[in-house]
């Protein structure tokens, strides 16, 4: 079977959803090779490339401009024409790739995995709607991370019957504890001196960083460790200071994928005190899962809530509201019994639900369904 997946970028462009696909398409080739992908995505320049990464064709159309986020590119149309394939995966929000499906698809059976809302740019979403009302038409299956986004997105509930739940798996054997890990898990503990609470993640307004800041204040003996970087980062750092919190909030900036592992072996508690639908499924709260590390995260009608389940996995608290956050941070960093429960069951939750096998399982099975259908 040949498959086409179509995004805006690909790795290794760093980015969630880049991400995402690269782990179907790699776990493909391996457990399932009988389903060949390619992938169909926007090249930085204007020039269109072809290249093979991890065994896997990977088309890069030229791009013209870029608006709202959204690559333009007219040669991703000519390519959705000329690239011969039994079934198309779109990965949604990206408008230039559905209406390239939409115009160049040649009605080819199509499913869709819908990440999340277009929830800042209102303006597109206006003059793009009737497109994308045509596109959730034209899906044989919805793919969606978590039940919650059916039930409370606005475009998802008319079409709920072809939607199919597949959790966004991680590569979890990465985040197992070698001893070079362990060992560094163990110096970070030294050298910080008090429980670690963790965030980490791309410093953008969704992530509601700031109120964990302020929740910071009214945790007792506790630092915040924050790694990542973006365009919040200075204006969140000047928080802290004005909170007379520099020395119990320290930002990390961006830091290597072996650092981060040893980070989430590190910490008490991790966080993602997230304030906008944009946050869609929050993969680091995963990682954190894997590592068997209780989670507080914030209600937002999505995949977070579902990820990190409230008073099983970690605690679920409302958005944008400091107060809730150092209340639940309080309580787990106070109770190590209740920390080691919800650890284990994070654990196992992660290897029955979110690993990558699974979800690449899953997803075999719905482009082998929609071809035969």
């Amino acid at each position: 079977m040949r498959l086409l997946q179509v995004y805006k970028d690909y790795w290794p462009v760093v980015g969630g959803m880049e991400n995402h696909i690269r782990l179907i398409c790699r776990g493909l080739r391996e457990r399932h090779p009988d389903i060949v992908p390619t992938v169909l995505v926007t090249n930085p320049g204007s020039r269109t490339t072809e290249e093979e990464i991890d065994g896997v064709r990977v088309v890069k159309a030229g791009r013209l401009a870029t608006v709202s986020s959204a690559p333009i590119s007219l040669s991703l149309f000519a390519w959705m024409r000329k690239l011969d394939a039994d079934v198309v995966h779109l990965h949604f929000p990206y408008p230039i790739g559905e209406m390239a499906y939409l115009f160049a698809g040649r009605g080819r059976p199509m499913v869709m995995t819908y990440h999340s809302d277009i929830v800042r740019q209102k303006t597109l979403m206006r003059f793009y709607k009737p497109f994308w009302h045509a596109v959730l038409r034209r899906a044989r299956l919805i793919c969606v991370s978590n039940p919650n986004y059916i039930q409370t997105s606005d475009y998802l509930r008319p079409h709920a019957a072809k939607c199919r739940v597949i959790a966004h798996g991680a590569d979890l054997r990465q985040f197992a504890p070698t001893p070079e890990i362990t060992a560094r898990a163990e110096a970070i503990r030294q050298e910080i001196g008090t429980p670690i609470v963790l965030f980490a993640g791309l410093l953008r307004y969704y992530k509601g960083v700031q109120y964990l800041i302020e929740a910071m204040a009214d945790v007792p003996n506790a630092t915040l460790l924050v790694a990542g970087a973006g365009p919040m980062g200075d204006e969140w750092r000047a928080l802290a200071a004005q909170r007379g919190l520099e020395g119990r909030v320290r930002f990390l900036g961006r830091v290597s994928d072996a650092e981060l592992r040893a980070l989430f072996h590190a910490c008490d508690v991790f966080c993602l005190p997230s304030i906008h639908r944009s946050e869609s499924w929050g993969a680091v709260q995963v990682e954190a899962l894997a590592c068997g590390k209780p989670v507080v995260s914030t209600e937002l009608g999505t995949g977070t809530s579902w990820v990190n389940q409230h008073e099983q996995t970690g605690l679920v608290v409302p958005p944008m509201d400091a107060s809730a956050l150092s209340v639940a941070l309080t309580r787990l960093l106070g109770d190590a019994a209740l920390r080691a429960r919800f650890g284990e069951a994070a654990r196992a939750r992660a290897w029955a639900e979110l690993d990558a096998d699974v979800m690449v399982d899953r997803y075999a099975a719905v482009y082998r369904e929609i071809a035969t259908a």
